[in-house]
């Protein structure tokens, strides 16, 4: 057994993606499509557009939650940074690999007040809040300083337009080896071609169609 598949984790994993599911956002269904792609492309309204989906979960899918899992264990990382934590599934999914692999740190980063709320109490709940450090606010500023010295593993999960920033600010950091595992990445182009070009020191695929996934080679 590991600490995803025991109690308290398992049940309240199932009870989070039942919620999840049946979830509404009256903002997001009053939206057209194309508006929607002008704010999660944009680098300055983004702020604007989470804040309107703020009951929205944007969780990542239980494969995607597994697959975080297992990558963080086989890297035995001890050092992981998040990039959108919305309610807390996929920090969830982190920090029970770090728990499996001994201990560690997981820093995640909203900026949502009542979301970090939620994912506080979900973590408290499922037994895993000790080892996860919650930041509130927007993540160009959060993630900006008392970063590890170096980073196992980052999951990019936030406003989409703003990949390509924060791993900048997280690059000098990534050991080698270091996983980047990047959710929706098709709606930043940007971000693709720079992980993309082994010239920056990566090597990427595509993986289960929305996620990009990368290490650092270098």
């Amino acid at each position: 057994m590991t600490t995803l598949t025991n109690a308290p984790l398992a049940p309240l994993l199932a009870r989070l993606f039942e919620e999840a599911a049946s979830a509404t956002s009256p903002a997001l269904s009053s939206m057209s499509g194309e508006e929607r792609l002008r704010l999660v492309t944009s680098k300055t309204e983004y702020l604007d557009l989470y804040t309107s989906l703020k009951d929205l979960w944007l969780p990542v899918s239980r494969e995607a939650g597994n697959l975080l899992y297992m990558l963080a264990r086989s890297r035995r990382a001890q050092d992981i940074v998040e990039f959108g934590t919305s309610f807390g599934i996929s920090t969830l999914h982190l920090a029970a690999a770090l728990r499996d692999n001994g201990g560690g740190r997981l820093i995640t980063t909203e900026f949502e007040p009542s979301k970090v709320a939620r994912a506080r109490r979900h973590l408290t709940e499922g037994g895993l809040i000790d080892l996860v450090e919650m930041r509130e606010g927007d993540a160009l500023r959060t993630l900006a300083a008392d970063l590890p010295e170096t980073i196992d593993l980052v999951l990019l999960d936030g406003a989409k337009a703003l990949y390509p920033e924060i791993l900048a600010l997280l690059e000098p950091r990534l050991r080698p080896g270091a996983l980047v595992i990047a959710d929706n990445a098709d709606d930043c182009p940007e971000y693709l071609e720079h992980v993309r070009s082994p010239a920056n020191g990566y090597i990427s695929t595509p993986f289960a169609g929305d996620i990009e996934l990368s290490m650092r080679a270098s």
